[in-house]
């Protein structure tokens, strides 16, 4: 008797070419396709055009295509906590809670209440069994890894995931794409949030937060040097557009919401020792206590120092100080190219020049852990 696959598709070429791939392979395929309402008057993804183009790949394919309304539940968990986060200064990774709790999460119900085998999606990642476990590793394509934003899924769902591209390139499965004819082979990756059309993330910002609220630029002595229009219109590094005047660059280094304040200061008070990452989500067994760490997407991984902390919890300490740190953004760990886990920036450990700067929220500690936004 064949395996059934639920395919999550949003009527691009990956999860298009996901599906082709396991019904050559001899899985009994069923496509889905998630729909996630509507957004200031447009349909957030997927919208008509994206259900009509993973219809017409099923179809192709002779599989059968249901659509799941999934706009509650992107309202109530993904952009609820987008924006109260931004309200509290900091910047969610919201690809990482959508993943968590709505792709392996609802999602992954909705597959085994259909009587799946499996979920698959087309994510740029591998799954393998590796001593009785399983674990997740980067792709084949490096450039295209999106084990990152994996970092959160429960560890109880990967025997039950299937990641077809793992193996291949971008350039390779837009190849398959064209020889299997597929209505989609040339369609353009988005680039966009997929609750933000357009992408004009402080439109949207705007719209759920209220009106803007301007408020003093300073240094971190306290000295105002100018207005800001509004914090969620700047972000940690960023040097341009200020409209202030200093003897040297100035670059945003903390925000601070409960004061309205940006703080701006030189380049080298954005480097960090180390941070706090917090609830941590742990892929393995047995934590190491030296790994890996990424704090951004496609950033290059950095050798650290781990420490299991209470209430899942976990101290992160850099071998070199790192640039642009930021709360809310999320904390991955690897161990060579196996995905170990990650979780949200609760506090970060700033350096001024050669030494700990001590902050003015906490004397003791120089922790900024609400107070902080990453590039956009």
């Amino acid at each position: 008797m064949k395996q059934r696959v639920l395919v999550a598709m949003s009527g691009g070429v990956d999860s298009s070419v996901a599906c082709l791939l396991l019904k050559e392979a001899g899985f009994e395929v069923i496509g889905v396709t998630m729909c996630l309402g509507e957004e200031g008057g447009e349909t957030r993804c997927c919208g008509a055009r994206a259900v009509e183009d993973a219809r017409a790949v099923c179809h192709m394919l002779g599989v059968p295509h249901f659509v799941l309304d999934f706009s509650r539940e992107m309202e109530d968990i993904v952009i609820a906590n987008f924006v109260a986060e931004y309200r509290r200064g900091r910047t969610p990774n919201p690809c990482v809670l959508c993943n968590r709790h709505l792709k392996f999460g609802r999602l992954l119900e909705h597959a085994r209440v259909l009587g799946c085998d499996f979920l698959a999606t087309g994510h740029y990642a591998l799954l393998e069994k590796k001593n009785g476990r399983y674990v997740i590793r980067r792709p084949k394509d490096r450039k295209k890894d999106q084990t990152y934003f994996l970092s959160a899924i429960p560890k109880e769902a990967l025997p039950f995931l299937l990641f077809p591209l793992g193996h291949y390139t971008k350039e390779e499965v837009r190849e398959i794409a064209r020889k299997a004819t597929l209505p989609v082979a040339e369609k353009p990756q988005s680039q966009d949030l997929c609750f933000i059309p357009g992408g004009n993330y402080r439109e949207f910002l705007l719209r759920h937060l209220g009106e803007e609220r301007p408020g003093n630029i300073v240094t971190r002595e306290g000295k105002v040097l100018g207005q800001h229009r509004g914090i969620f219109h700047y972000t940690i590094g960023q040097r341009r557009g200020l409209g202030i005047r200093a003897p040297y660059p100035l670059y945003v280094i903390a925000i601070h919401p409960e004061r309205n304040e940006i703080v701006v200061g030189r380049r080298e008070e954005l480097l960090s020792s180390g941070l706090v990452a917090q609830p941590f989500n742990w892929l393995v067994d047995e934590p190491p206590e030296k790994a890996l760490v990424q704090v951004r997407y496609q950033q290059r991984p950095q050798p650290c120092f781990v420490k299991m902390r209470e209430q899942y919890a976990v101290t992160i300490t850099f071998e070199q100080p790192l640039e642009m740190v930021t709360p809310g953004q999320i904390a991955v760990l690897y161990d060579g190219d196996i995905l170990l886990g990650g979780g949200p920036i609760e506090e970060v450990w700033h350096e001024k020049h050669s030494g700990t700067h001590r902050g003015t929220e906490r004397e003791e500690e120089c922790r900024y852990s609400r107070s902080q936004l990453p590039a956009s």
